[in-house]
């Protein structure tokens, strides 16, 4: 899902650049003459990687912010001088954030809240009809200005940036949705039907790893400190 949500965010953006939609009235990718946009995807995981291919293969002026410099490099040599990558900082964040025409968040702590990494203070100093696309939503946002939005009222303006923070992205595209997430999750299924759910987990560390409530309690430490509830390991449940 993360991989259509970070295709998704570029083609909600390029939609949200047009000036019918509140946007900059920017083609994504320029035309000869005319600059394309400047993407900034901060959060080069699966999300950002997804949004730079289609940023880059629409054509736009792309910058990738990430912590993991080794994570950078790999992009780097994939990508080479079609794209910037800058390492992660309050200071790289907002200087990269004041000059983008379209940002898109995605960054992920498993099981817990996103970082608001970009401020409102940040927000009101963008360029008017700029895009912010923040695919974390569904973990809270990454972004100060944002809270949850539709697939019916998808964007809101902040300080004349538009806003896109619909929760549940991939349901817009529910046919491709529902294929990938089949494709991902068909093996973990047979194995929960052919051995039960307990044995299945005792015997698979990554099904157990995925593990949040059992029987009433909370088994995934991030979201128990998430939540202020109590941590019990699901070992200990499973034995």
């Amino acid at each position: 899902m993360s991989e259509v949500a970070g295709r998704m965010a570029i083609q909600a953006g390029a939609t949200y650049l047009e000036k019918e939609h509140g946007g900059r009235g920017l083609l994504i990718g320029g035309v000869p003459g005319v600059a394309p946009a400047h993407v900034v995807i901060i959060g080069a995981g699966v999300v950002g990687t997804n949004a730079l291919q289609m940023a880059v293969g629409l054509g736009a002026r792309v910058t990738v912010l990430d912590k993991s410099v080794d994570r950078l490099r790999q992009l780097d040599l994939v990508f080479g001088n079609r794209i910037s990558t800058v390492y992660s900082t309050a200071a790289s964040i907002e200087e990269a954030v004041l000059d983008a025409d379209l940002v898109v968040g995605g960054v992920l702590v498993p099981g817990a809240a996103a970082p608001k990494l970009v401020t409102r203070s940040h927000v009101s100093r963008m360029k008017k009809g700029a895009v912010m696309v923040d695919v974390a939503i569904d973990q809270g946002g990454c972004f100060e200005t944002s809270h949850a939005t539709t697939h019916t009222n998808p964007t809101y303006l902040v300080n004349g940036v538009v806003h896109y923070c619909v929760a549940n992205m991939p349901g817009a595209v529910a046919r491709t949705s529902t294929f990938a997430l089949n494709n991902a999750t068909i093996g973990h299924a047979l194995v929960l039907a052919d051995k039960g759910w307990k044995a299945a987990l005792r015997d698979n560390e990554h099904l157990r790893s995925g593990l949040n409530i059992c029987q009433g309690q909370v088994t995934y430490e991030a979201v128990a400190h998430a939540l202020g509830l109590p941590y019990v390991s699901a070992d200990s449940l499973l034995a």
